[in-house]
């Protein structure tokens, strides 16, 4: 990847709800925690799916002698039978198995970034996402308890969130 990927916690200025800031070169986006815990599972299955689609073509090359057209075709039609998830992610999320190489790959996009990943850094990557979407459901309620404490203002509010980052990073 050419830029680094980060998503933390916030709170959509809009109305004040939970939300995920994503920030990837010149791409930034809100995503709402159910968008971002479905990009976390979508990470998850194209990690296990390359993982799977390179044992299929493995096993459609040693075992079957099939060609890479005739390997392709049916890995195709594999792909197309698996089940279309019911939210979408915030990222555009791609198994890739390779016939020759024989290696697994995750490829993710939005805009104009894109990347490629083992599986095992597109797992990483889940449990950050992860980790960002129960943060911002966390973190939208101590706001709200924080600015019902007499004594604590808005912007004391917002320095231990600017704080609580720094420490993150």
């Amino acid at each position: 990847m050419t830029h680094t990927l980060f998503i933390r916690s916030t709170t959509d200025p809009a109305d004040g709800t939970a939300a995920c800031l994503l920030n990837w070169g010149p791409v930034e986006a809100l995503l709402t925690p159910t968008r971002t815990l479905a990009t976390a599972r979508d990470l998850m299955a194209a990690a296990a799916h390359a993982e799977s689609d390179v044992a299929f073509l493995a096993m459609c090359r040693e075992q079957l002698r099939l060609d890479e057209q005739t390997a392709g075709r049916m890995l195709l039609d594999v792909r197309a039978r698996r089940p279309v998830p019911p939210v979408p992610a915030g990222l555009r999320i791609h198994a890739v198995a390779g016939y020759n190489t024989r290696r697994a790959h995750v490829h993710i996009s939005r805009g104009s970034q894109q990347g490629a990943l083992t599986p095992d850094e597109a797992r990483q990557m889940a449990q950050h996402w992860t980790e960002a979407a129960v943060a911002a459901q966390i973190d939208v309620r101590l706001r709200y308890v924080l600015g019902e404490v007499d004594h604590i203002t808005a912007a004391d509010v917002e320095r231990v969130f600017t704080l609580l980052q720094e420490v993150h990073r």
